[in-house]
């Protein structure tokens, strides 16, 4: 979870002066998606559907995620990951700023590999994060983020690990990973 909320944040960094005056995340092109292993051997992907996010001027990135919006394609599961992992929180907050200059150089259709250091704010903990992206400019008026390496965030350090022993429980099984494997596709739009 954490991890895709520092993809969010690279997609963010796609704001400069010299690119337009502030950007947009285009919620209908962008995908925040984690995975788990249950019992060993299930995997399963899980994405989120309500993502906003803007780049400022100066190039301050947030990018929020609706915690309520979790898809996991059981209702059930969706209501037990709002209610004890996400501790009924409405949002988690992903923060940078970014240095432009790559961005800034690159042409339509070119691509770059660009590094992140930021910050994941969820149920109430405070994660520094650091990540590769990998930055396309789709348009004159749009650029495109992705992860990438894979991402994981570790359910110890988001804060999360007693809510996936309640999970555990309450489903059954012998296990859950602790390690939770993240990517992100981000599509920000200019706006002005």
């Amino acid at each position: 979870m954490k991890t895709y909320l520092m993809a969010a944040t690279a997609l963010l960094a796609l704001s400069g002066p010299a690119l337009a005056q502030s950007w947009e995340l285009n919620p209908d092109a962008s995908r925040l998606a984690y995975g788990s292993v249950k019992s060993d051997y299930i995997g399963e992907v899980n994405h989120f559907t309500g993502l906003t996010g803007t780049v400022s001027e100066d190039g301050s990135a947030v990018v929020e995620v609706d915690l309520s919006s979790v898809q996991t394609n059981v209702d059930t599961r969706n209501e037990r990951m709002v209610e004890y992992v996400f501790q009924n929180t409405a949002n988690a907050t992903i923060s940078t700023d970014i240095d432009m200059d790559m961005v800034m150089a690159l042409g339509v259709g070119e691509s770059a590999v660009m590094e992140s250091d930021a910050t994941l704010a969820l149920v109430g903990q405070e994660i520094s994060l650091f990540t590769e992206l990998f930055v396309t400019r789709l348009g004159e008026g749009s650029v495109m983020v992705t992860t990438n390496d894979m991402l994981f965030l570790a359910a110890d350090e988001a804060g999360i690990d007693g809510a996936i022993d309640t999970l555990m429980e309450l489903a059954g099984l012998d296990s859950i990973t602790r390690a939770v494997p993240v990517t992100l596709r981000f599509v920000f739009e200019e706006t002005m």
